[in-house]
């Protein structure tokens, strides 16, 4: 099990990218929380398998249709594995 902060910059506010974060997360079976950040840009921080979170690391580039993500930056995080216990929208 492994647990990332992703901190996604670009366009990633006002177009459906929690959202699109918390389907995928739910689909690869992570747990963890995506949130907005005061500064436009959108955290995520994911727990599970690592091919769960390398797929979503992909997905956090490419982003939903209307977004535009120019960086994803990526901090490997300890893991704790009772602290979270869903993926949730926060």
């Amino acid at each position: 099990m492994t647990t990332v902060q992703f901190i996604v910059e670009g366009k990633v506010q006002g177009v459906g990218f929690r959202r699109f974060v918390l389907h995928h997360a739910h689909r690869l079976n992570l747990r963890g929380f995506v949130c907005n950040l005061e500064d436009g840009e959108v955290e995520c921080i994911a727990q599970g398998s690592t091919d769960s979170v390398t797929e979503l690391e992909m997905l956090l580039r490419q982003g939903p249709l209307h977004s535009t993500v120019s960086n994803v930056i990526v901090k490997d995080l300890e893991t704790e594995p009772r602290r979270y216990t869903q993926f949730r929208i926060v």
